[in-house]
């Protein structure tokens, strides 16, 4: 049974190392995460690292999913900090290793971000991907809505530029 669980900024820095070894799997399979082929292990951890100032005392929330030993998969919320947006967050790094694909526990990272940030007074998501990538039949399937798409955008793993589609979900606390 997979559990899904946010973690501290002390928790992060502990699991930045597994962590790397799914950022890396997810560039290998050619997600467009932030990170271009080949990823460094040493990099990838220093990353993970690096979020935990602002997980512990900020306004980014992590949740790691693991199935056994193993982190399966990730996901992230980062709240908007200034006043005029409060009420919004940023949904970002879902990632779920190769092997753990195809049993919907992308599905149920975007379920717990989803019930969090409603739980937390937040009415508005958005979030990001690749167009065309496998990533944006889960959002269509959960119910967000494509707002457009802007070309060029980010350099996939292998470093060529691909557009990005821009995707946005209202939260009704009272339905989640």
């Amino acid at each position: 049974m997979t559990e899904i669980a946010p973690v501290s900024g002390p928790e992060l820095i502990t699991y930045a190392d597994e962590l790397a070894a799914l950022l890396m799997d997810a560039v290998a399979d050619g997600a467009s995460v932030g990170f271009l082929a080949p990823l460094d292990r040493t990099a990838a951890a220093a990353w993970w690292r690096e979020r935990a100032g602002s997980v512990e005392g900020g306004p980014l929330r992590i949740w790691i999913a693991r199935d056994g030993e193993r982190i399966a998969g990730t996901i992230s919320l980062a709240r908007a900090t200034l006043p005029n947006a409060r009420h919004r967050a940023e949904v970002a790094k879902l990632m779920v290793r190769g092997s753990a694909r195809g049993r919907g526990l992308g599905r149920t990272l975007l379920d717990t971000v989803e019930r969090s940030a409603a739980d937390a007074g937040i009415s508005l998501l958005v979030l990001d991907t690749e167009s065309g990538s496998p990533a944006e039949r889960l959002y269509r399937a959960a119910g967000w809505t494509e707002s457009g798409s802007i070309p060029n955008y980010a350099a996939d793993p292998a470093g060529a530029l691909r557009p990005t589609t821009l995707y946005y979900k209202e939260i009704d606390p009272v339905s989640l």
